[in-house]
């Protein structure tokens, strides 16, 4: 991830303007402007950590918001500490060391990135373990935040899942719209072939056996199976191969924890989850603050 780049910095900044942070009036009333303080995010639950570069990043942007703030800082966290890792619950997570009125004022937008992009991570490891030892892959979704989806899939990739398209233009991914718009799967599969981009795949969501064998007919190069039960699954995968080559199968739809092993024991090569980024449940973090005394 990188945090400096101007797609991150203007999400930060975003945040921070929200939040009026630079205009803090009950810092500005009750805290001493040459107060330093320690700040020490704690993590209170389990969880897989996400989001620790938010922190620096959002320091920088508000000094350069705030010319009278100082810049001077620390953000100190244990070496075995970062993005991916599994924090035990009442485990130091980092320790900032800044001006107090700063780190007040930059306490909620920082707990709240963070408590987000860890539920996420958390979440997706889950699914990631449930898993385990089949070989297929857990995929998320465009079912993003609008303007956050570059930061929940770098959370579903701190929790060990694997991202789908980032956006419409990465990659050709025919859906049932397309398909009732486009009069039906050979002709929007000829136009598909006819007109895309150079080592682009053709990926084409199917929904029943003869809609799978259309797909395959007219040169489907991916195949996502929609809403098909776990036997379904297996015997589409079962049909693909049969076919011969190796088109890449994907399951999608109803796929939750209790049944995603069912699912990842049918052959398909990858499962995606829209819940990975629409209904994690933040991770409760807190941030513990104390006067630093000289």
């Amino acid at each position: 991830m990188d945090w400096k780049s101007k797609r991150i910095e203007a999400i930060l900044e975003q945040a921070l303007l929200e939040d009026k942070a630079t205009s803090d009036v009950t810092t500005a009333i009750t805290i001493d402007p040459g107060l330093r303080a320690s700040a020490t995010i704690i993590a209170k639950q389990d969880c897989v950590v996400a989001g620790l570069g938010c922190i620096p990043r959002f320091l920088d942007i508000y000094a350069r918001l705030d010319k009278k703030s100082s810049g001077r800082y620390e953000v100190i966290s244990h070496p075995e500490m970062f993005d991916g890792v599994r924090a035990k619950k009442g485990q130091a997570i980092a320790v900032i060391r800044h001006n107090a009125r700063v780190i007040l004022s930059c306490e909620r937008v920082i707990l709240n990135l963070m408590q987000r992009m860890s539920g996420i991570a958390t979440l997706t490891r889950k699914y990631v373990d449930a898993i385990e030892g089949t070989g297929v892959k857990v995929l998320d979704t465009r079912k993003t935040v609008p303007g956050l989806r570059v930061l929940d899939k770098y959370a579903v990739s701190c929790g060990g899942g694997e991202n789908h398209r980032l956006d419409l233009s990465d990659g050709i991914l025919i859906k049932n719209n397309h398909i009732s718009l486009g009069g039906g799967i050979e002709k929007v599969l000829a136009k598909a072939h006819e007109l895309r981009s150079e080592g682009q795949t053709i990926d084409i969501e199917v929904r029943t056996f003869d809609e799978l064998r259309t797909a395959l007919d007219n040169g489907a190069e991916s195949l996502l199976l929609d809403n098909f039960s776990p036997s379904d699954v297996k015997k589409a995968v079962k049909i693909v191969r049969e076919r011969g080559g190796k088109i890449p199968t994907e399951a999608s739809g109803g796929i939750v924890l209790e049944n995603i092993r069912k699912y990842a024991l049918t052959g398909v090569d990858y499962i995606s989850v829209g819940a990975l980024t629409h209904s994690a449940p933040a991770v409760d973090l807190s941030m513990k603050i104390t006067a630093e005394i000289y």
